[in-house]
């Protein structure tokens, strides 16, 4: 039941020296091509990098929660043509909620990785970094990048004491 894999899922920062099936791969492009967007005017665009020193370089655009990405089999990079839409970030953001929810339900551990408003270095943002990285235009906008593998660490579910039930209110 999809209960079950909200329970389930949890952020994995550490992978196994395995790589993703292709079959896994297309599964979670299919998932995320299927995304709701508003409108249906699907803004969204996605880099599959499947190249470890690709990833590694990835894992270097920002100085604060991304290194771990290097040892990553899979990222992907959620990206939009903001032309398209004035909501492109609710529409990645489901996008890659989406990703995350197919990649557990395959038996693969996720983790997001903020791009947008992060800063790469003096100067230079994460998202630019990004682009330059992976040749992007520059109609195109970076939200997150989200990375995919084989969990090599366990976590248990978040506890049902642990929701927040009091940010829920009833009229």
């Amino acid at each position: 039941m999809f209960i079950e894999l909200l329970k389930n899922r949890r952020s994995i920062r550490q992978f196994q020296d395995k790589p993703v099936e292709q079959e896994k791969i297309d599964t979670l492009i299919e998932a995320m091509l299927r995304s709701p967007s508003s409108r249906n005017f699907r803004p969204w665009e996605f880099v599959v990098v499947t190249d470890p020193r690709t990833i590694g370089e990835l894992s270097r655009s920002k100085p604060h929660g991304a290194s771990f990405m290097k040892n990553a089999p899979l990222a992907i990079v959620v990206c939009a043509d903001s032309t398209k839409s004035d909501v492109w970030i609710e529409d990645c953001s489901i996008a890659a909620l989406i990703v995350h929810l197919e990649a557990t339900d395959l038996g693969l551990g996720s983790c997001w990785v903020q791009i947008r408003m992060r800063e790469h270095s003096e100067g230079i943002s994460s998202e630019n970094y990004v682009k330059n990285l992976l040749g992007l235009g520059d109609e195109t906008v970076v939200e997150a990048i989200v990375v995919i593998g084989y969990a090599n660490e366990e976590k248990d579910g978040h506890p049902l004491s642990s929701l927040l039930y009091e940010k829920v209110s009833h009229k």
